[in-house]
């Protein structure tokens, strides 16, 4: 199955919380760990989601669980029931998001976390804690989201730091950004 570059992107955003209910859908030991994490993204918005993870949890397989999500969801659901068929197909955690890819979605958390959507800072914070782990440019860009979030769209000092291809992703992303302000 061959995911489009956006779907990649869910993935990779979300392969903690993918690879958590794998495990605790796999071993009861390990819901311990999760549902404290259930609970939050319920109360931050994830009223659809999260009980159908619990209803995975309880020993549902079927693809009936994915009818009426919205596409992330669908997404997140779907690496969900993939990795507990096949723990191959889990995505990794440690792996970077194609920059090339990130600018829209990223610029549509970012807007919306600035608009005070709970669920978006939530996740947003989560993406830039990965991201501060992995170095480099990406690190950078992981420091700035708050600054983003706040209204910051300065290039100059928004790159500082940062080299050619983490400046061509602040750039895009503040094109982005402005697509979304103006409407």
């Amino acid at each position: 199955m061959t995911l489009s570059p956006r779907d990649q992107q869910i993935r990779l955003a979300h392969a903690g919380l993918i690879r958590l209910v794998v495990q605790a859908a796999q071993n009861a030991s390990a819901r311990a760990e999760l549902d404290p994490v259930l609970t939050q993204a319920e109360q931050q918005g994830w009223t659809e989601l999260v009980p159908r993870i619990r209803r995975v949890l309880d020993g549902a397989r079927d693809t009936s669980l994915l009818r009426g999500l919205d596409e992330e969801d669908t997404v997140i659901l779907t690496a969900i029931l993939s990795g507990i068929q096949n723990p191959a197909t889990l995505p990794d955690p440690e792996a970077a998001a194609d920059p090339t890819q990130a600018a829209p979605g990223l610029a549509q958390m970012i807007h919306a976390a600035g608009r005070g959507d709970a669920q978006a800072l939530h996740w947003l914070s989560q993406m830039a804690e990965q991201m501060t782990r992995a170095g480099g440019d990406m690190a950078r860009l992981g420091g700035i989201t708050k600054r983003l979030v706040d209204g910051e769209r300065d290039p100059t000092r928004l790159c500082k730091g940062m080299g050619a291809q983490g400046e061509s992703l602040v750039l895009s992303l503040l094109g982005e950004l402005g697509k979304l302000e103006r409407h």
